[in-house]
């Protein structure tokens, strides 16, 4: 072999080595993992560039400064079709799995929980502070967001959105969260509506969820539900009022401090049971699937009153008299209770 082959052929080798070294550091990057020590949140700009892509990982400190990130794009190539939005990185996460991540489009999800009895206003309250959501709504009036709905009227606002956790990406808008808990609610409504006992004093479903959601408010408890269900029906079918506190204290409003008193129950309202006769013109607060149901099904009792028990759950009565010795069985064990 010549000299000048021998060059060549060494140069050849070395180059090889080279290569190879190259090649197994990019590899060894791309199986190392992310420089986190906790959960990150990862925003990716729209029209965001492999160069820009590093710069701004390096920034964060998800990424080490090094040679081998372009390179390992470039031998990868598809790993390097990365797609817009925030990402959950762990921080066991390798940077090539990060990469995959980015190219998968799996952006994270934030989790927000409407809970059954609470009112709307409580959810737009949590809407305004959930994070990464997009507020479009421009204030919290039911005259707004009915028309952000496209509703026509407010008569389907309150009570008309179904109480879930709802999981969203960043940038999702206010609106579309609240549609999607408005359709649910509608939905259902409408198929409850179909199956429900028949002759029940409703005229419409808005009736069903108003009755629905004063259920909600009275008990947490669900074998009582349906009970509690019967006593308002019973009363509606022979005209007493429905005396329940919970529509006092939701036509109050703000004024509501806690606790009620006498003149509070004497008060007029749209909404005070104990003055207007009837269902309450609208829902009081979100009712979930198991008060629509009790709603659509109430038992057939004779009962006309309730009271708590002291216990978590409630007493009920067909008359009077024997209401008001469980009203005393209460009051003395509220008394013990705080006497403890």
């Amino acid at each position: 072999m010549t000299k000048t082959r021998k060059i060549i052929a060494g140069a050849i080798v070395i180059l090889a080595l080279i290569i190879a070294t190259c090649y197994w550091q990019i590899r060894q990057f791309a199986a190392s993992p992310l420089t986190i020590n906790q959960e990150t949140l990862f925003t990716l700009p729209a029209g965001t560039g492999r160069v820009a892509l590093e710069a701004q990982l390096v920034e964060q400190k998800i990424v080490p400064p090094t040679l081998w990130f372009g390179a390992l794009l470039k031998l990868e190539p598809e790993l390097a079709k990365f797609k817009a939005g925030t990402y959950r990185l762990s921080k066991a996460m390798t940077v090539r799995e990060m990469l995959e991540l980015l190219a998968s489009g799996k952006e994270a999800q934030f989790p927000i929980r409407f809970v059954e009895g609470t009112r709307l206003q409580e959810w737009l309250a949590q809407l305004r502070a959930a994070p990464y959501l997009k507020h479009t709504l421009e204030d919290d009036q039911f005259t707004t967001l009915a028309q952000a709905l496209q509703l026509g009227s407010t008569d389907g606002v309150e009570g008309w959105f179904y109480p879930d956790t709802y999981l969203y990406t960043a940038n999702t808008s206010d609106i579309a969260l609240l549609k999607r808990a408005h359709q649910r609610m509608v939905t259902l409504v409408d198929s409850i509506w179909q199956e429900k006992m028949d002759d029940l004093p409703y005229k419409t479903q808005n009736d069903l969820v108003t009755m629905a959601s004063i259920i909600e408010k009275e008990t947490a408890v669900n074998d009582e539900r349906s009970k509690v269900a019967s006593v308002f029906i019973n009363r509606l079918r022979l005209g007493m009022r429905l005396q329940t506190d919970p529509t006092v204290i939701y036509g109050m409003g703000d004024k509501y401090n806690g606790s009620l008193t006498r003149a509070d129950l004497e008060t007029p309202t749209a909404y005070n049971t104990y003055v207007i006769s009837g269902l309450p013109p609208g829902p009081i607060a979100m009712p979930g699937k198991a008060s629509l149901d009790a709603a659509a099904h109430p038992l057939k009792t004779n009962y006309l009153y309730f009271v708590a028990d002291g216990k978590g759950g409630h007493t009920f009565t067909t008359n009077l008299a024997s209401h008001n010795r469980a009203v005393q069985v209460y009051r003395q064990a509220l008394k013990e209770k705080n006497e403890q």
